[in-house]
């Protein structure tokens, strides 16, 4: 399972990011964004809580993780 390198307030690391939705968002606020930022990082958030924290992936992590969503690794149980 992927795990994040860090939980980042949104500090410098993340301030003046360009985040992205999915354009498969709802548009009712209720996912994630992404933005990449300095140091090859990918810095993920909740759409609901923009000025909360972030949390901070390597590539490689981020890439695991979403081929993990695909192939059904996370599954909804019960």
């Amino acid at each position: 399972m992927s795990v994040p390198l860090r939980h980042e307030p949104c500090g410098p690391a993340v301030r003046g990011a360009r985040w992205r939705r999915s354009s498969h968002s709802t548009g009712m606020n209720n996912c994630v964004e992404t933005a990449r930022i300095s140091r090859g990082l990918l810095a993920v958030r909740d759409s609901k809580n923009t000025a909360g924290p972030a949390l901070l992936f390597t590539a490689d992590a981020w890439t695991s993780f979403v081929h993990g969503l695909t192939d059904a690794r996370f599954a909804k149980v019960g």
